[in-house]
């Protein structure tokens, strides 16, 4: 259950990374008059996404750290 955990952690961190840079991306894209994700999402609903990503990584590395101090 662990290395599940583990997994699904890294994940989230990864995606929550990599739309962080598609909305920096979008954003300076935008700024020059062009677009990367033709509208589909704003720069700030990215980010968005990625904080919500990356509250869920918070929440399973603090219920690690409570199992572990369980023990």
């Amino acid at each position: 259950m662990k290395g599940v955990t583990s997994l699904v952690s890294r994940l989230f961190f990864l995606a929550a990374f990599a739309l962080t840079g598609l909305a920096v991306w979008e954003k300076l894209a935008n700024v020059l008059g062009y677009t990367v994700l033709r509208n589909l999402y704003s720069p700030a609903r990215l980010l968005e996404f990625s904080v919500v990503a990356i509250l869920f990584v918070i929440a399973l590395q603090l219920r690690e750290i409570k199992l572990s101090q369980g023990k």
